[in-house]
């Protein structure tokens, strides 16, 4: 009996040091569990490898993302000591407390809950310790430990944290990796012409541009969209005022630099004088069928608008913001509108005789007859 331990430890040594082959048959039960357990950890330290050295090929351009590569590592660890669970969420989050360790691994309170639902009972500490014991080998982790209910502080090795810092000396702050570059549109700012912005205006110029900043640091491709308010009934007031006060307009650049008191002069108007009011409406459709006067009142107006917006957009730096206002999209109603009509008959939806449909030069209008 002692004789045959003696040569089954014999064996097993052979086997960590991958120097015994065996046909199957003749392996015993244990030899068998052992040669399986090897094959997962290397296959988990190949995995490591490939995820530690994809990192270091982009160490260029990119920076490390130590809870990304945490997160492959107990990632791999909790699959391995729970191969039955699927969708295990992976909880690392940097400590709160310089004793707790560098990160934490919070996953063994998830796993409880996913182990009950499947009638099994298991302590948060017990788990965490299966944990441990199946993390794979790493450059990344000095030395783990189990606090409380089953909290695992991660301590990182100082050669790992030493090798960060010297590429962040000498390289300065790089994004990290987010895979394939995409087309980004960031709609922000957005004012209304003849109108002062006002704090959602400002608000929105801020965020989109610090969003966008961002974006296009990780090597995205992005679109800053500025979608003007720059078409519909108020340009009807607004030219109609403009024709009434400067009639040479055409000829003769008018004096309107405060378009905001010109704006208030015409709303006044608007408000009170019904055969202004009139004439606001017909200047709408005017402009709508792109009559060439028209059209050179309404470009007055946005270029003295724009230019004041430029002059924000240069205080906070917002840089190359493409305008695409309103007006951007009124060519493409019509057939917009056509398309969805034809649509809309055909599945049955749309029937003339029951509901009337009327596209204006700014909308789309939809009334039941009742």
């Amino acid at each position: 009996m002692e004789a045959e331990i003696r040569a089954i430890e014999a064996d097993i040594e052979l086997l960590k040091k991958g120097k015994l082959t065996m046909q199957a048959e003749d392996e015993t039960p244990q030899l068998q569990a052992l040669r399986t357990e090897n094959s997962k950890l290397k296959y988990q330290r190949m995995h490591l490898q490939r995820s530690l050295a994809a990192e270091e090929a982009s160490g260029q351009d990119c920076m490390v993302s130590v809870i990304a590569l945490l997160l492959d590592v107990f990632g791999q660890a909790i699959r391995t000591a729970f191969p039955a669970l699927t969708d295990v969420p992976v909880a690392v989050t940097p400590s709160t407390k310089e004793n707790f360790g560098d990160y934490q691994c919070n996953s063994a309170m998830n796993i409880v809950q996913l182990l009950k639902s499947q009638g099994q009972k298991m302590a948060p500490r017990q788990i965490a310790q299966s944990i441990v014991d199946s993390m794979p080998q790493n450059a990344l982790v000095e030395k783990v430990e189990i606090a409380g209910p089953g909290f695992i502080n991660i301590y990182l090795k100082k050669a790992f944290i030493a090798s960060q810092l010297h590429g962040l000396l000498n390289k300065g702050v790089r994004p990290p990796r987010v895979g394939a570059c995409k087309k980004v549109i960031v709609d922000m700012s957005s004012p209304n012409i003849a109108k002062e912005m006002h704090v959602g205006h400002l608000r929105s110029t801020i965020i989109g541009d610090s969003i966008a900043r961002l974006y296009d640091f990780v090597g995205h491709n992005v679109l800053k969209l500025n979608h003007l308010g720059d078409w519909g009934t108020q340009f009807g007031m607004l030219i109609t005022h403009l024709q009434q006060k400067f009639p040479n307009y055409l000829t003769e650049s008018p004096p309107i630099s405060d378009l905001q008191a010109f704006y208030k002069e015409s709303k006044v108007r608007f408000d009170n004088e019904p055969d202004f009011k009139k004439l606001a409406y017909e200047a709408v459709v005017h402009l709508q069928n792109y009559e060439p006067n028209y059209v050179k009142a309404w470009k007055l107006i946005c270029e003295v608008s724009s230019r004041e917006f430029s002059k924000i957009y240069e205080r906070l730096d917002i840089k190359n913001l493409e305008s695409r206002g309103e007006s951007f999209y009124q060519p493409l109603m019509a057939g917009m509108v056509k398309k969805l009509e034809e649509k809309i008959a055909a599945a049955g939806w749309y029937d003339p005789k029951v509901t009337r449909v009327e596209h204006i030069g700014f909308g789309v209008v939809l009334g039941e007859d009742k």
